[in-house]
């Protein structure tokens, strides 16, 4: 048995680039925001759907919420600051978006906004 080749094909392709957080973050916010938009697009056939991509939206705000608390976390302090409200905002439009007060499109524009912050493209505002 070759273990070494079956380590490598187990756990990966060695040729696949080690992606950076930031690139992961990305990824995260670009496939939740894809979602949102497709879902919303297609509620009226699949309104569960539409939910499911809100709940994980607010997953994720949730969970940056978390580490944007944590004392280790190494993002000056007025960033933080401006994040976690961005978090507490979209946990709140969220809840409104599902009781039909708000519109999803707000949730949409802030994701987009961070994507663009994580490419270097300008700082949230």
């Amino acid at each position: 048995m070759n273990v070494p080749f079956h380590a490598r094909t187990a756990y990966g392709r060695p040729e696949t680039p080690v992606r950076s957080p930031r690139q992961i973050e990305y990824d995260l916010f670009a496939r939740i925001t894809q979602r949102l938009t497709s879902t919303y697009q297609n509620r009226q056939q699949d309104y569960p759907a539409f939910v499911q991509a809100l709940n994980d939206n607010a997953r994720l705000w949730r969970t940056l919420a978390r580490d944007l608390a944590n004392p280790g976390n190494g993002l000056p302090d007025p960033l933080r600051k401006k994040l976690c409200y961005l978090a507490e905002f979209s946990l709140q439009h969220g809840r409104k978006v599902i009781s039909a007060e708000a519109e999803v499109s707000v949730l949409i524009d802030i994701n987009t906004s961070i994507m663009r912050g994580l490419r270097g493209e300008g700082e949230v505002r």
